[in-house]
This record gives structure tokens, C-alpha cells and sequence, in this order.
């Protein structure tokens, strides 16, 4: 596993990491405790470093897992994690006081002193605009109580509003099928040394070969219920695309692909070849794809007749199709 730096913090992490939205039992439907703990073990014996989880994932249970990896095993960990979507402060219920009983309700999950980073999770425009919760944090950050803070965003407006606020990190949605902030973001945030973290690397399934014509899923998987937005931003499923147009798109990603390659090494190495970025966060639901995702670090960057092919791909079929903030 090959590091990175994470922005100008000096700090280094796994360019390799791992998302824990899932291991919540949740929105990707149940995943079993000692499952959940495997994946995050059979993770850090691939050299993942860097852990990303959410207050709100599975109402805390994602952190309190993380918690217990933690003091399960033996090593340096960077650990992520986010708040602001929680009930009682998304929408509109953004105070000093929320937002500090959400950081010592994360610390409490995860049986850590400090977070190594803070991301505000999703928050409405206007509250980022306003720049309050920045205040706050950096409050928390003197008490020692949070070593980073930086954002997760759907847009690329939110990820300059947040850059302009002091961020030291975003979390953005950075896929084949979602490739704005190469044109957008991604110097803006290197020139002024903030690191990034890409999500939904697959695109939910789509581009790691996991999601095929007739699969169904779990009535508690966002793949079922918010395939159109029906309760968050649909970008966060599908990358934004309607199901079988995404489907339809793979047959030209495929296309492309090495032969010496899988779909989700594919898909993964061409994110690691955007050097402005920090880290990926692919989820697992199975130690196999855990020890997997981590190889598309040992690979050779892509050649760039495929890079620009994909480009021309994404600017001529994707993007006419992508719906939600981007």
C-alpha cells in the first residue's frame, strides 16, 4: 500500500482507504458485527490506514465499531468522521451547542481523547455560506477536541465555499461517471493544501461489476429506495444516473478496460491517477472486497489514450444524463 500526504497537515495516510457508511446495517442493507469487524481487519492487513465513518451511520453504530476495531488492534490509524446530518440539526437546527454534543458523542462511539478529523456531513449550502459551524469547530479544535475539520460535499460550489471557510480536507463524489472536480476543484484545493477524499468510487456498485440487470435489493438499501432522490441527493446513488442508463454506460467503460484488470481496480486506479488526491474510501460488505480494493494501489497509472477516452466518454453519453447537485 502506497501513501499519500493529506494536504499540507503532514500528515500521511493509505491512498487506499475505507468507507464505513455501510457498515452502519443500513442504506446498503444489514451487514453482520463480526462481518463488519473482519472488513475493517482484513483492510488494515492491506496497509488501509485511513477509516471514514459517520455519526449517522446506523445511528452511531458505524463509530461504535470502529471503537471497538480500534482497541482491537494494534497500529497507526487516521480516522474519519462526520456529523451534521443527525436529527435534531439537519435541516435547520445548526448551534454551538449541537455541534459540540455531536463531537463528544463521536469521541464517546469511538473511544478516542481527539478526531483526527471532523468533515461537517452534507450540510445545506446556506449553512456552509454562513459559516457559523466553522466558528464552532475551530472552537472545539482550541479545546483540543478535534485535530482537522473539513467538509463532505455535494457540490462543487458547496467545495469552494469550503475552501474559502479554511477547510483543510473535502470529501467529494469523484468517479468515471463523476468527474467535475477535475475541472473544478481539484487544483483549488491543491494550491491552497487541503487534501481530498473521494467517495463512492463505484458508484454504488456500477462501476465495481457488483450491480448487474435484474439485481434487486433490501427494502433498508439506498439502492432501492433513493434510486431517483426520493430521500437524499440522488447523487450519492448511482452516481445520479437512472439504473439501466448506467447500466448501458458500463458497456463502454468496459470497453476500456485492461485486460490485466478488474472492474473495481479499474475504477480505482483511475481516481489514484489525479495526484491531487488524498485517499479513496471504498466501502466492503465482505472481507474479499476489503483485500481487493487495497491492490489498485500497486498498479501502474493508466495509460493516457484511456484517461482521455474515458473523458470523452463521460462528457458525451454521462454527463447529459446526471441528475443531483454536481
Amino acid at each position: 500500500m502506497k501513501n499519500r500526504q493529506f494536504g499540507n497537515s503532514g500528515i500521511e495516510v493509505s491512498e487506499i482507504g475505507l468507507g464505513c457508511w455501510q457498515l452502519g446495517g443500513k442504506d446498503w442493507g444489514a451487514v453482520d458485527e463480526s462481518v463488519a469487524l473482519g472488513i475493517l481487519h482484513a483492510a488494515a492487513d492491506s496497509g488501509v490506514t485511513f477509516i471514514d465513518t459517520a455519526d449517522v451511520y446506523g445511528g452511531g453504530h458505524s463509530e461504535k465499531l470502529v471503537g471497538r476495531f480500534l482497541k482491537e488492534r494494534k497500529g497507526s490509524f487516521f480516522v474519519a468522521t462526520k456529523l451534521g446530518r443527525g436529527a435534531g440539526m439537519y435541516p435547520n437546527g445548526y448551534t454551538r451547542e449541537a455541534v459540540r454534543a455531536a463531537v463528544d458523542g463521536s469521541l464517546s462511539r469511538l473511544g478516542v481523547d481527539v478526531l483526527d478529523l471532523i468533515q461537517l456531513h452534507c450540510v445545506p449550502t446556506e449553512v456552509l455560506r454562513e459559516g457559523h459551524v466553522f466558528a464552532w469547530l475551530e472552537e472545539l479544535k482550541t479545546d483540543g477536541k478535534i485535530r482537522l475539520l473539513g467538509a463532505s460535499v455535494e457540490s462543487m460550489e458547496e467545495a469552494a465555499i469550503c475552501l474559502g471557510q479554511g477547510a483543510a480536507s473535502l470529501q467529494v463524489i469523484f468517479n468515471i461517471f463523476r468527474q467535475k472536480p477535475v475541472e473544478e476543484i481539484l487544483g483549488l484545493a491543491a494550491a491552497q493544501g487541503a487534501g481530498i477524499i473521494v467517495r463512492l468510487p463505484f458508484a454504488s456498485g456500477l462501476l465495481s461489476g457488483a450491480v448487474i440487470a435484474g439485481r434487486t435489493f433490501s427494502e433498508n438499501d439506498h439502492r432501492h429506495y433513493n434510486r431517483n432522490g426520493e430521500c437524499f441527493n440522488v447523487g450519492e446513488t448511482f452516481a445520479g444516473l437512472p439504473l439501466e442508463t448506467g447500466l448501458e454506460l458500463m458497456e463502454n467503460v468496459k470497453a476500456l478496460m485492461p485486460e490485466s484488470m478488474t472492474l473495481p481496480e479499474f475504477a480505482l486506479r483511475w481516481i489514484l491517477d489525479h495526484p491531487a488526491v488524498s485517499t479513496v474510501i471504498p466501502g466492503a460488505t465482505k472481507v474479499e472486497q476489503a483485500a481487493g480494493n487495497a491492490k489498485a494501489s500497486a498498479m501502474d497509472p493508466l495509460p493516457l489514450d484511456v484517461h482521455s477516452k474515458l473523458r470523452e466518454l463521460y462528457y458525451t453519453k454521462v454527463l447529459p444524463q446526471l441528475r443531483g447537485p454536481n
